[in-house]
């Protein structure tokens, strides 16, 4: 009894496909496939006669084997065809690969060549950023060490002064420079007294009490009358004392008491007692 699901039954019908695919000459009859076959509803009855069919064929093979009359199986012509089809593809194929490793490589070689010149194009970027800060600062040095000279950004000496102050808060180096040419292009005028009081201030804020007492007394000439000049005739007396120059510093408190003392505020009169007393002033 056989089964459709047993090894023999796969078999035969392995057997039975490929002996539909081409055509048998046997004893010099020619047996080949010339019509479509109808489907075959395969069943116990129709597998053992194919199993009775395939076991004659085998002995008629084997007999002709023996007889010296071997068998010849021709393949379908179609089928010959086919495999012509696919050997020309596999070609195509083999083409088609070699041309995109020859793509790769050349995409290799673009990339190495992209990121050399990116790494080129770094290096350079770095070069070109530094060479401009060095030319900045170069311009810089040379824009705050050129000579003073007279200029009025406004046209007026108040003007002049709001515009230095405002460049102070953003600018140090150049609001100093501004402050020096409203001194430079407004002297004897109290805008240039208070140019040169706030540069004095500048030179404290750097640790130069020395390089700030100039600028301390050229606010103070002739000892002007207006609210600002009270403390920095204090600042004028801290700086003398603070470089060995006590003598002087007490002058300065001296003015002071004289000059600003009675409209000056009470923290400016406790600071003037504190400077006093810390510089032994009579």
């Amino acid at each position: 009894m056989l089964k459709l699901s047993s090894p023999r039954a796969r078999a035969l019908m392995t057997t039975v496909a490929t002996t539909v695919v081409g055509f048998a000459l046997i004893g010099g009859v020619v047996i080949a496939q010339t019509t479509p076959m109808e489907p075959i509803q395969w069943d116990k009855r129709r597998l053992e006669q194919l199993d009775r069919n395939v076991r004659r064929l085998e002995r008629a093979v084997t007999q002709r084997n023996a007889a010296g009359q071997p068998v010849l199986v021709e393949p379908d012509p179609e089928l010959v065809a086919l495999q012509g089809r696919v050997a020309a593809m596999d070609r195509r194929l083999g083409d088609l690969e070699d041309t995109f490793r020859r793509v790769n490589a050349d995409n290799e070689r673009m990339t190495f060549q992209l990121d050399e010149t990116q790494r080129d194009n770094t290096a350079l970027r770095a070069r070109l950023v530094d060479a401009e800060g060095r030319i900045e600062t170069l311009e810089t040095a040379a824009e705050l060490n050129a000579p003073i000279v007279a200029n009025s950004p406004t046209g007026n000496a108040a003007g002049d002064l709001a515009a230095a102050v405002q460049l102070l808060g953003s600018d140090k180096p150049r609001g100093a420079r501004a402050l020096e040419t409203v001194v430079a292009t407004w002297p004897d005028t109290n805008h240039a007294r208070e140019a040169n009081s706030r540069l004095g201030d500048l030179r404290v804020g750097a640790n130069d009490k020395a390089g700030a007492v100039p600028y301390y007394a050229a606010a103070l000439k002739d000892w002007p009358r207006i609210g600002w000049a009270a403390n920095t005739t204090l600042n004028l007396a801290d700086a003398l004392i603070a470089t060995d120059r006590e003598t002087q510093g007490c002058a300065a408190l001296a003015e002071f008491n004289r000059r600003y003392a009675e409209a000056a505020s009470a923290a400016l009169k406790t600071r003037a007692g504190q400077i006093r007393t810390s510089a032994g002033c009579d």
